[in-house]
């Protein structure tokens, strides 16, 4: 039983870990990004929830990593796409297609940059 407990608590601590990593690659990408704006803390902490949560729905159904240097041309443009339609979901999150387009390079480069994983 101790194990499962560890393993539980290894797991969120994970989530947390890659939910701040995704909270500060997320505010560099939109502060480096042209098109790209984010004009709360609340936007920008909500923006990084659902943009991990749209990385592990996607992944579960498709079995693509999104991660914008994860997978090649179909990794970056899924990456491109789920930036893109944050903005439906997130108040306070905007960026047009060509921001997002950008925001998934400079996306990958901090990501890969920061350790952890983000997307």
């Amino acid at each position: 039983m101790e194990k499962v407990e560890h393993k539980e608590r290894s797991s969120l601590g994970s989530f947390f870990l890659r939910l701040v990593v995704g909270i500060v690659v997320l505010g560099i990408t939109a502060f480096l990004t042209p098109g790209f704006v984010i004009s709360s803390w609340f936007s920008l902490i909500l923006a990084a929830v659902v943009l991990a949560l749209l990385d592990w729905l996607v992944n579960k159904i498709s079995g693509i990593n999104a991660a914008p240097f994860g997978r090649g041309i179909s990794g970056f443009v899924l990456a491109a796409i789920i930036i893109y339609a944050v903005k439906f979901i997130v108040p306070g999150y905007n960026v047009t297609i060509l921001g997002a387009i950008i925001a998934a390079v400079i996306y990958g480069v901090v990501d890969a940059i920061i350790p952890g994983r983000a997307m």
